[in-house]
């Protein structure tokens, strides 16, 4: 079973790993991939080159066993819409292979206006990151997609290669790359927000 992390990593911090790490414990994950997002769609364009952003992911899970990089939305000219990474992903891995498209809870709950959030479903589960207590969305929209995918067990992903949707909860770190952003723009320090590999690379930007 395979998880799938997209994000823009702009830069990745220890928020993004952490999740990561838990999701693919708890999960008992044979690879993890991180995807940086080439072009976007419904948010602001990367700030940072891509090579960089890439230099920086690969600085940040270096050693970390079942953790990889997947550069296929760095290389797409397109803007980046995940039910095209997962189909071009179900082209090489086979239909069979569940696959986990992690996903945090603030992108969950607009989920229903993604690119064919039907058609995503079909290729992967969905694995929201979240801290427990948090209560489902209720709008009609999203309650259609969740009708009787809500799962709370996690060997239970592995029976098919998508269409469930697992509640996971993980270590929450109150940090985000636009914060770091501006902290580094205010000359203020950023070390243990993220990987000292990582600071590493912004210090000599």
């Amino acid at each position: 079973m395979i998880g799938i992390f997209g994000g823009t990593f702009d830069p990745v911090h220890n928020g993004h790993l952490r999740t990561a790490l838990d999701v693919y414990e708890a999960l008992q994950l044979d690879q993890l991939r991180f995807i940086p997002l080439g072009q976007a769609v419904h948010r602001d364009q990367p700030q940072t080159s891509a090579g960089k952003r890439l230099a920086m992911l690969q600085a940040a899970i270096e050693g970390q066993k079942g953790f990889v990089i997947d550069e296929r939305e760095l290389k797409r000219q397109q803007p980046s819409y995940s039910v095209h990474t997962l189909q071009s992903l179900r082209e090489e891995l086979g239909e069979e292979l569940p696959l986990c498209l992690l996903l945090g809870r603030d992108a969950f709950n607009s989920f229903h206006s993604w690119h064919q959030p039907r058609r995503i479903l079909e290729l992967a589960h969905l694995v929201v990151m979240d801290r427990p207590g948090h209560a489902l969305p209720q709008d009609e929209p999203m309650q259609a997609l969740m009708r009787g995918r809500i799962t709370e067990d996690a060997a239970a992903l592995r029976t098919r290669p998508g269409g469930s949707i697992l509640l996971q909860t993980v270590t929450r770190l109150d940090i985000s790359s636009s914060d770091i952003r501006n902290r580094l723009a205010q000359g203020r320090s950023i070390r243990w927000l993220l990987p000292e590999a990582v600071l590493n690379i912004l210090r000599h930007q």
